[in-house]
């Protein structure tokens, strides 16, 4: 068969954001217990508690952003509980998931923020934290935020100080609850607009005088269309009777930088699926496209262009596998990387309004990207497509079209194109992604960049001769690398090559 990329060099579309290659981790499973933290287990190398052999392989994507602690976990989770000297940290439940090498839902609070924070600078990544909106009150969050960015003489400031953090942690990033229309504490849209308003206003006003660096605020919404009107409806509402510019407050939408949605997906099992649910899997992966085109033509309606960005803050494969009794755990197969490529594929597309992006999650839970047991941390599949992607980021996204065949799926809105493809331009190289999804023979592509002025200087393929059930174990992590992938040059500015079936390439021309 054959397909043919096209690359419009001279239709730049956005740059493509660090942040679009983020990450989530909360205290699920052996996500954080088992996976990140270790405590004073000596089995393997740590820091401060927390496993350098996973953070060894993390530091190898160069991870932009990490948010956490949830999640559902999120919302009632009271954050308090996790500073201090360890030993006296009170044990709570886990309300929605087993957890730990245990697999039961009790939360230890061994780490907690200042774990969360030291594990950031391990891993030079920027915290974003989720605060508990649908168990907890704004004086709760606004504490956090002290707690973690304030560098003057107060209690809070001086508590993180005794903790051992003499400087303020500068947390960029903050959460207003998660998913608080439904595990956050299934609050109605108008019920969350005005929970979000009263927690931001105090951020905001924390934020304009005592942060020494500027935060962003994120609001957490719906897949739906009505539920996020509603919620912006509501967000505004009550205005005419507020205090305007006074204090510098204005619009309430001044409190928001950010506005989430999440999309899981799943198509038969882990490994146990038919080719239908194989090609499945792709068109319900695609639905991530119309949640961000759907936002963003919402939030236009109220707020000028590029002044809230869309966050996708949990995305990702949910196999039937995973359930909350055995801490979200499934096998991460090849089909599962090649549902990443298209997903970042569809975002790079949307770089004009995607802020931030986070795959769930980053350590032994659902698609994660590495895997642990008590002694070793392995890479899975969609590690290897999160390191070959990774040089987009930062560059400018090119409108791509594909030419090639559509596969119709019985019963889903989206069919499922053979090749996905996306690129991007800077420092002189174009970088082009491209990926075969027939899983039962090769796709002969022909790349167009559109100018002779560009050359082929490397080429690479993941997958070749890997079967798309085939997922990571510690014995065979190594398979998944990355191979030289043969392809002629045409001297015009067109390049073409035969893509392996189910199989990812990455292109790079340089002037």
């Amino acid at each position: 068969m054959q397909s043919e990329v096209r690359v419009s060099s001279h239709e730049p579309i956005d740059r493509i954001s660090e942040n679009i290659y983020g990450h989530f981790a909360e205290h699920l499973g052996r996500c954080i217990y088992g996976g990140l933290w270790v405590g004073d287990d000596d089995r393997v190398e740590t820091e401060d508690g927390i496993r350098m052999d996973t953070v060894s392989l993390l530091r190898g994507l160069n991870m932009p952003v990490l948010r956490w602690p949830g999640g559902c976990f999120a919302d009632d989770y009271h954050w308090e509980d996790g500073v201090g000297p360890r030993d006296e940290r009170p044990r709570r439940r886990n309300l929605w998931w087993t957890q730990g090498r245990e697999n039961i839902p009790e939360e230890s609070n061994e780490f907690g923020t200042d774990e969360f924070l030291r594990l950031c600078q391990l891993l030079d990544t920027d915290p974003y934290i989720a605060v508990n909106v649908g168990s907890s009150t704004p004086q709760e969050a606004l504490d956090w935020i002290e707690y973690c960015n304030y560098g003057g003489d107060t209690e809070l400031a001086n508590r993180r100080r005794e903790n051992g953090q003499e400087e303020p942690y500068g947390v960029k990033y903050w959460g207003i609850g998660n998913e608080n229309w439904g595990c956050g504490g299934r609050f109605a849209p108008d019920e969350y607009a005005d929970e979000y308003r009263r927690f931001a206003n105090y951020f905001n006003g924390f934020d304009k005088l005592m942060n020494e660096e500027s935060t962003e605020f994120i609001a957490c919404g719906h897949l739906t269309d009505d539920w996020n009107k509603v919620f912006f409806d509501s967000l505004n509402g009550g205005m005419e009777y507020g205090p305007g510019s006074f204090l510098g407050m204005g619009s309430p939408f001044n409190l928001m930088d950010h506005f989430s949605v999440h999309r899981y997906y799943q198509a038969g099992g882990d490994t146990d699926f038919t080719d239908e649910q194989y090609y499945k899997i792709f068109a319900r992966a695609q639905k991530v496209g119309g949640d961000i085109d759907r936002a963003a033509e919402t939030i236009s309606k109220y707020v000028p262009e590029d002044e809230i960005g869309i966050i996708v803050d949990e995305w990702g494969v949910w196999h039937p596998e995973a359930r909350s009794d055995n801490g979200l755990e499934q096998e991460n197969t090849v089909r599962d990387a090649l549902t990443t490529a298209g997903v970042l594929d569809l975002i790079h597309e949307r770089a004009d309004v995607v802020s931030m992006a986070n795959i769930a999650q980053l350590v032994n839970v659902l698609q994660c990207l590495v895997q642990t047991d008590e002694e070793s941390a392995w890479r899975t599949p969609t590690y290897r497509v999160f390191d070959l992607y990774e040089n987009h980021v930062g560059r400018t996204a090119l409108e791509t079209s594909v030419d090639t065949e559509q596969r119709t799926i019985e019963g889903e809105e989206n069919d499922v194109p053979m090749v996905s493809a996306s690129a991007s331009e800077g420092d002189g190289e174009l970088f082009v992604t491209v990926s075969n999804r027939r899983h039962d023979e090769p796709e002969t592509l022909t790349v167009d960049v559109g100018s002779s002025a560009y050359s082929v200087s490397s080429a690479t393929v993941l997958f070749e001769g890997n079967d798309i059930r085939e997922y990571s174990t510690k014995e065979n992590a190594d398979s998944f690398e990355a191979d030289v992938l043969d392809v002629t040059d045409e001297g015009d500015g067109t390049v073409t090559f035969d893509a392996p079936p189910a199989s990812v390439v990455g292109l790079t021309l340089t002037e």
